[in-house]
């Protein structure tokens, strides 16, 4: 009977809805680990000011804070027989008081030993950056255990990259046991292509996914949004792959059974919009330069085709609409793609002016990053002129350049 009266004195000293405030201040310093020495509480309001005065048997001088000392509320809880220690009194009122800096430093120690599981180069390097081993942290909703399983599933995939032409599902069924294991947006998906990012030029780590993928030998879709192009020539006496016949060519062949590009030294026209390609089988058939369609931003299929072509020696030269998006398109191109501009710079933009063209688009105005002035000619202009426009020009070149190589 005197510990249900004791605890029900207890409850009306320092219990209650209206003090639990000051309960979780009170714990807060044995949570920190910082119980012992003197110290003051501010912003004290009225129940909390006099359940103080009630605990200590003093006043409170200032109407808003008072000094306290941890051994003078032990003290006084223990004279009045309600608790040996405002500790016991606050876990009998609320439940144990937890260690949080025992708690951190356990949780900072798991999270040593998770990244030390980084033994996979590309891994390692990524947390250790700051940014990456955050990223980690957040992939695994802040768990240690869940990051170190990230890490060591991630290993077993970076060991089998880069690949050939391997489907994604496949890779994750082989390595994993589970096909989508690797689905776009997932944590260890992530993971990987943070991994390879981080490891690669800063011009490879543009692009969605898909893309990524593709630079890694790992096909998505990879029957989908192939490229189109017309009389690249391989090597088999610079034989021309479909000789004046547009071909498309999926992400699929260009991973599993690259062609060898016979294109060292040789322009290698790039332009946007399929129409282009279309007029120049039309017109030039089996005497047209090099050509390769972007058919908008290039997706997986194209990108890895200019690669390809950039890698075996080729230099990619670029032309696209006159319009800010098309500016967006040759800025990544390129960035990405070390291409040059194709009749697309600010002198070229004012003399298609002359043949008339739609209006541009008020805002969302872009910087062209191969010609400082293109971008406030058309501004200026507030003129759109479309590849089709100028697809004379264009043709002129093309059959000029193929003349010269032969």
């Amino acid at each position: 009977m005197e510990d249900e009266e004791g605890l029900e004195r207890l409850r009306r000293l320092l219990g209650g809805s209206d003090l639990a405030q000051l309960r979780r201040r009170l714990r807060s310093r044995y949570e920190r680990g910082t119980p012992d020495g003197e110290f003051t509480l501010g912003r004290l309001n009225v129940a909390e000011r006099r359940a103080l005065e009630g605990l200590t048997g003093r006043p409170v001088r200032s109407a808003g804070s008072m000094r306290l000392r941890m051994a003078e509320l032990d003290g006084a809880l223990a004279r009045a027989g309600l608790a040996p220690s405002l500790r016991h009194a606050l876990e009998i009122l609320d439940g144990p008081v937890q260690d949080l800096k025992a708690r951190q430093q356990a949780r900072e120690r798991a999270w040593g030993r998770a990244l030390e599981q980084a033994l996979e180069p590309r891994l390692n390097a990524l947390v250790g950056e700051p940014g990456g081993a955050a990223l980690l942290k957040r992939l695994a909703a802040g768990d240690p255990g869940r990051a170190q399983s990230l890490l060591a599933q991630a290993h077993l995939v970076l060991e089998r990259l880069p690949a050939q032409g391997t489907p994604l599902a496949q890779l994750a069924a082989q390595v994993l046991g589970d096909s989508h294991a690797l689905d776009v947006g997932s944590a260890l998906a992530t993971l990987v292509l943070r991994a390879c990012a981080a490891a690669a030029p800063q011009a490879q780590r543009l692009g969605r996914p898909r893309e990524q993928w593709a630079r890694l030998g790992i096909t998505v879709n990879e029957l989908s949004a192939p490229a189109l192009c017309l009389n690249l020539p391989v090597r088999q006496s610079a034989v021309v792959l479909s000789a004046g016949e547009p071909i498309h060519l999926s992400l699929r062949k260009l991973l599993r059974d690259p062609p060898a590009w016979a294109v060292a030294a040789r322009d290698v026209f790039v332009c946007e919009n399929p129409s282009i390609v279309a007029i120049a089988a039309d017109r030039l058939g089996g005497a047209c330069a090099p050509l390769v369609c972007t058919d908008g931003m290039p997706s997986a299929a194209q990108r890895t085709l200019l690669g390809q072509l950039a890698a075996a020696g080729g230099r990619l030269r670029y032309h696209g609409d006159f319009d800010w998006p098309g500016l967006v398109i040759g800025n990544f191109v390129m960035r990405a793609l070390g291409a040059r501009a194709w009749r697309f710079g600010a002198d070229d933009y004012l003399s298609a002016c002359a043949a008339g063209g739609t209006r541009l688009a008020a805002g969302g105005r872009v910087e062209a990053v191969w010609d400082a002035r293109l971008a406030a000619a058309m501004a200026g202009r507030a003129v759109a002129v479309h590849e089709e426009a100028v697809a004379d020009m264009l043709m002129a070149d093309l059959e000029t350049h193929w003349a010269a190589h032969q």
